[in-house]
């Protein structure tokens, strides 16, 4: 397959005129400016020893330098690093440390973090085309650099350790392409770029696929619900985020008064990263107007590995059917597993090479030339994927085994809950299924209230032990739920009221 780069020098020869991105600190680019920004950045990277196979650690939030950085990179023949600005100090040392890039870039322009950040790292700041950003040499040679690795993507999943999955141009062009296809998209699409572009589903379901489609992508560097509702309602017509991000869209329309969105031009909503709840879709078609697609995929997958293409009101909550080209099944001999159910393997041109610099960690989810998930799942007779769970979030109480999107399900069904998440915490001989609701500022919900409410809902042995309510939950950049920090989180609240 071809190189990324050679999608924006497609659009470049043939379309130098049409408008190609923008973003919230004045980038307004025909892709003619984005190839000026490319190849001026380019420069900058090259007088610094940037060539093939080396690494280009970028700190940032979306915005149009973070692109024209992206495909600098890949110009060159490099791989890109992308990094969340918003991490914390010890969190991009050690990145820094593993990746050992040959530079570092900072978007410092748009995000105050990323400032901060290159200020603490003696950065010097270089200015072009591409606006301006600030860039740290480094001792580091990258002498394992790989010139078909496009990016290495540092994901923390839910034990909190960071690896760095590699994923190739190949990778990305399958990921890109079935975005393409699903989407249906073309170059008169107006895409809302709000998911961070340092993580697989804006990369490459948003920015590659806008770029291969010729579309014009309106990149925003933080989720802001009242922000979204007005910019959707200014021609948009792709929009995708995760269930986290349409709550709390639904949310603040229910705040405002309003019930729909009101008038747009969506022609494409869709919704991943977590599993979808019936009354939710429905609540949420109604809002917007459109259908809600569901998928599912991972970093180490490049984004979608499966997808659905439903009409408006269709009850169907499942992933929807493979994309074309890539395979799954169903391993039930995993905890949890059985009757249809259990891990779900991946097999395709979408899968990564591995984990950088860790090959044990490797082997043990590349298999036989299978990607083992650590996702719980089952496949319908229709042939479509449905997803219960992370297997090492699986909860066993009584000898029962709990999945907690179905509690979760549960309490999100209640219009006073924002958002819900449910996990599991060893008790002596037993585990103990707890909830964490999100509400709002002014809610008069209890943990009582909530209790009684999903009693006619789920049977005993899935009910909470305990339901802790709060204005906020701790999440990841892409506005998920990190589950792993629930419980420190909210250790004061777990012992109180015993």
């Amino acid at each position: 397959m071809p190189r990324i780069e050679t999608y924006l020098a497609a659009q470049v020869a043939t379309r130098p005129d049409a408008h190609a991105i923008s973003d919230t600190i004045g980038a307004d680019w025909t892709y003619a400016d984005l190839e000026r920004a490319v190849t001026a950045l380019m420069a900058e990277l090259a007088q610094r020893g940037v060539g093939p196979g080396d690494r280009v650690l970028i700190l940032s939030e979306n915005c149009a330098a973070k692109v024209a950085a992206l495909f600098a990179c890949w110009r060159l023949r490099a791989t890109a690093v992308p990094i969340n600005a918003r991490h914390t100090a010890p969190e991009i040392t050690r990145v820094i440390n593993h990746a050992e890039p040959k530079v570092v870039l900072a978007t410092s322009q748009v995000s105050a973090d990323a400032a901060d950040h290159a200020k603490r790292l003696e950065s010097e700041r270089i200015s072009g085309h591409f606006g301006e950003l600030h860039l740290v040499p480094t001792d580091f040679t990258c002498e394992d650099g790989d010139p078909d690795l496009g990016v290495l993507l540092y994901t923390t999943g839910t034990t909190g350790d960071p690896k760095g999955v590699m994923l190739t141009h190949d990778n990305l062009n399958f990921g890109g392409r079935a975005s393409v296809h699903l989407r249906s998209m073309t170059s008169a699409d107006l895409i809302h770029g709000v998911l961070p572009t340092t993580h697989v589903f804006g990369l490459s379901s948003i920015v590659i696929a806008a770029f291969m489609a010729g579309a014009r992508l309106r990149t925003v560097p933080r989720f802001d619900p009242a922000q979204t509702c007005a910019a959707l309602c200014d021609g948009v017509t792709l929009f995708s985020g995760v269930p986290q991000m349409h709550a709390l869209i639904m949310a603040h329309a229910r705040a405002e008064g309003l019930t729909t969105l009101g008038e747009n031009s969506l022609r494409y909503v869709s919704s991943g990263a977590a599993p979808l709840d019936p009354i939710w879709k429905r609540e949420a078609e109604a809002f917007y107007g459109v259908a809600i697609q569901n998928g599912y995929g991972m970093t180490e997958t490049t984004a979608g590995v499966a997808a659905s293409k439903s009409k408006i009101g269709d009850p169907d909550i499942s992933c929807g059917p493979p994309v074309p080209g890539a395979e799954i099944k169903i391993d039930e001999q995993v905890p949890g597993g059985g009757d249809g159910m259990g891990e779900v393997l991946d097999r395709g041109p979408n899968i990564m090479r591995g984990y950088f610099r860790n090959p044990d960690e490797t082997a043990k989810v590349l298999q036989d030339g299978w990607l083992r998930t650590g996702d719980l799942g089952k496949i319908d007779a229709r042939g479509h994927l449905h997803i219960l769970g992370r297997s090492k979030e699986l909860i066993i109480h009584g000898g029962f085994n709990v999945y907690p999107p179905e509690v979760e399900a549960a309490l999100n069904d209640h219009p006073g809950v924002v958002q819900a998440a449910v996990v599991g915490r060893a008790v002596v001989g037993n585990e103990e299924v707890l909830a964490f609701c999100q509400v709002p500022p002014d809610s008069e919900l209890t943990e009582d209230i909530l209790k009684t409410y999903v009693r006619g809902k789920l049977a005993g042995y899935k009910r909470p032990s305990r339901i802790i309510l709060a204005h906020q939950l701790p999440a990841a950049t892409t506005g998920k739920i990190l589950k792993h920090k629930l419980i420190d989180s909210f250790a004061t609240e777990l012992t109180s009221n015993l």
